[in-house]
């Protein structure tokens, strides 16, 4: 029995990875139970078990009394001189309890507290398991669709990745294999609750730590991110290394690096842009690939006003101002775009700027050494 008891808790170890000790601990406080049901009451219960063989025995200690006043506590001195002749009146003796003794209810119970330690230890290392991979990319199995939210199979738990998660225009077929993005993970009684997205600008700057090398070493990072999910993603980055380039890194040869990122999305367009201190300049490389004639950045108001060619003001803008919403959440600046024609108008331009040198029509160049997020922004759309 206690072999087969053995072989048991190493399997439950290997398979559920639940620690042998943990369940040696529940079958001890099940033991107590199965006693304290029987006998009404466990105190002077002692559990001996071998943790090598898993042998065990159960002991009841009982004080030697004249006159038996508590069965379950006390022994009569006549009943412990016949199992000792040297047992005196106040000594303890220990009386061996057979298990089997045990009825029906008690045994039960026992089995259900054995059961529910399991169960419970088995949800501690699946929420341990997935915390650690809190704010990370897992991949996962679909598995069907649930009304318009997805059941993913993540390995050791499902996930539901909800509407509001989900990439407008993306469909699954069951048994496909898709990366996500996890949000959050929570513990509830039920076992761990993990939310997961498919729109999440991390998402996005996971799967370029994976793909490309000096991101995940930290030689280039990831300065800032936007993205409207399913459509287009910029994303500003640099070099800790001068001799490495941040977006040939991340674009790799032939486009092999980004376009492994966009297969994965689906074909969701990434704009890859160098970040710079100047905030004029990281908002020109943001509004690409529209051409900029000059940028005025107020870094205190955080603000800008960007004056373009009249035919590359569409470009700016982008469709449904997309291209000029992507550059705001992007750099952290209100942006303001305006043709050259309208700025000659509003006397921004002179009408003569063609024949001005570019430091007298942009003269607020200066640097601003702030760390810049990607809030949403109003827009002027034309």
């Amino acid at each position: 029995m206690n072999n087969e008891l053995l072989e048991a808790l190493n399997i439950l170890e290997k398979e559920k990875d639940i620690s042998k000790e943990t369940l040696l601990d529940a079958i001890e406080n099940s033991l107590i139970n199965a006693c304290k049901n029987h006998f009404g009451k466990a105190d002077n219960i002692k559990v001996l078990m071998d943790r090598t063989t898993c042998e065990y025995s159960l002991i009841q200690e009982k004080r030697v009394v004249e006159t038996v006043e508590d069965p379950v506590e006390e022994i009569s001195l006549t009943n412990a001189k016949l199992m000792n002749p040297a047992n005196e009146i106040g000594d303890i003796v220990q009386i061996p309890v057979e298990s089997k003794s045990f009825g029906r209810i008690a045994t039960q119970n026992a089995k259900n507290l054995i059961l529910q330690k399991i169960r419970e230890e088995e949800r501690k290392v699946v929420y341990d398991q997935y915390f650690e991979k809190e704010k990370d990319i897992v991949t996962g199995v679909v598995q069907r669709y649930v009304g318009k939210n997805i059941s993913i199979n993540l390995g050791k738990a499902d996930a539901m990745l909800t509407e509001n998660e989900q990439v407008k225009g993306e469909v699954f077929e069951p048994t496909e294999r898709i990366k996500l993005y996890v949000v959050e993970v929570k513990n509830t009684t039920k076992g761990p609750k993990i939310v997961v997205s498919r729109t999440h600008p991390e998402l996005v700057k996971r799967l370029f730590e994976a793909e490309v090398t000096e991101v995940k070493d930290g030689i280039v990072e990831i300065k800032s991110i936007a993205r409207e999910a399913g459509s287009r993603t910029k994303i500003a980055v640099w070099s800790n290394d001068p001799d490495v380039d941040p977006v040939g890194a991340c674009v790799g040869m032939n486009g092999a690096r980004v376009n492994a990122i966009v297969s994965e999305l689906r074909g969701e367009k990434i704009d890859i842009i160098n970040w710079n201190e100047n905030p004029a300049l990281l908002i020109e490389n943001a509004l690409s690939p529209a051409k900029v004639i000059s940028v005025a950045a107020d870094p205190d108001e955080k603000t800008a006003s960007v004056i373009v060619p009249d035919y590359q003001l569409s470009l700016a803008i982008g469709k449904e101002g997309q291209n000029a919403r992507l550059a705001a959440r992007l750099t952290g600046y209100k942006i303001d775009i305006k043709s050259e024609t309208q700025a000659i108008e509003s006397g921004e331009l002179p009408a003569n700027y063609m024949d001005m040198p570019m430091e007298e029509i942009v003269d607020d160049t200066e640097e601003y050494n702030e760390e810049y997020t990607a809030d949403d922004l109003d827009l002027y759309e034309e």
